[in-house]
């Protein structure tokens, strides 16, 4: 408002006979009320006069009035707020294959942890600012059911979307305005009925879970097997061990493709072992034998440490 009032203001008193640097000069002391000297003043007509009383009026409400929202801006904590938002704006504008997470509850947080861990970038969804105000990850409040608040997060760049809303509701229209946007987009979707599962995997979840039957499971593995349990747990969820399981695309121009696993001897070239092979189609090989072709596009799904399983990525890459 106040440029707009400079704009007019400089181009009415040049209209008037001054130069451009006098009519600027007259429109700032103006609408600054300082006056020091006024230029032109000594033939003033009536339309001039008129003009600089509309200067004077327009531009000083226009200028109390920015100074006023100053004020409240920085004795509020406004202005931190807005520059926080837009260094996140840009964050997240700057991410390709990132994840998504709706709903930052117990969940949310969890997946969002994990995820950070595997050096994923996570960006979070939730309508609770004060929930994602101070966490690690860029975010977005907002409704993560809106197209909007999705195309905020840069859905149609993400790979991948957790919906962990509450409700089952939520995340089915979570899912059918995710593959509406981004039909690529691989989709985790939480359940917490049963009847769910199958109608979020006909709106597009790539994989559906239920928590508790999850948890079920976990209790139940560890009375009736709790070694195996532990055993899982370690390779797949304890960070401070040396070795874990991973997957490992194989690419279509990859070296190993087209060799059987005694061929590629991934054990001696990386220091691995191999779990399992998935196919292009979904199907598991589980304990492959060593004549085992390996395929492009085949997944391998090997156990290491850390370092050793860098290597397999970069024998296969």
């Amino acid at each position: 408002m106040v440029l707009t009032v400079f704009v007019i203001g400089t181009a009415g008193f040049a209209m008037f006979g001054l130069n451009l640097l006098d009519a600027a000069y007259m429109t700032i002391i103006t609408i600054t009320t300082v006056g020091y000297r006024e230029v032109g003043g000594e033939d003033m007509s009536d339309a001039h006069i008129l003009f600089t009383m509309f200067i004077i009026v327009s531009g000083v409400g226009t200028a109390l009035y920015t100074f006023t929202l100053g004020v409240q801006v920085v004795v509020e904590g406004q202005l931190r707020d807005f520059v926080g938002r837009r260094r996140n704006d840009r964050r997240i504008a700057h991410m390709r294959n990132h994840v998504i997470v709706c709903g930052f509850g117990r969940v949310g947080k969890g997946v969002a942890h994990d995820l950070a861990l595997t050096g994923k970038d996570v960006v979070i969804v939730d309508q609770d600012a004060n929930l994602i105000s101070d966490i690690a990850y860029p975010g977005v409040v907002g409704d993560a059911t809106l197209d909007t608040t999705l195309r905020a997060a840069g859905i149609e760049k993400a790979s991948a979307l957790v919906a962990a809303l509450e409700g089952d509701a939520e995340n089915l229209f979570v899912t059918l305005s995710s593959k509406s946007i981004n039909p690529d987009l691989f989709i985790v979707a939480r359940a917490r009925q049963e009847e769910s599962v199958a109608k979020l995997a006909n709106a597009g979840a790539d994989r559906v879970v239920n928590p508790q039957e999850l948890g079920a499971a976990r209790m139940a593995s560890f009375v009736s097997q709790p070694n195996v349990a532990e055993f899982v747990d370690v390779v797949m969820h304890e960070r401070s061990t040396s070795f874990r399981i991973q997957e490992v695309d194989v690419p279509e121009r990859s070296p190993v493709a087209g060799q059987s696993l005694r061929e590629a001897d991934l054990r001696q070239r990386a220091g691995i072992l191999v779990l399992a092979l998935r196919d292009a189609e979904g199907a598991f090989n589980t304990n492959p034998g060593p004549d085992t072709v390996i395929e492009p596009r085949h997944v391998i799904i090997a156990v290491g440490t850390a370092e050793a399983l860098s290597r397999l990525q970069k024998v296969c890459a």
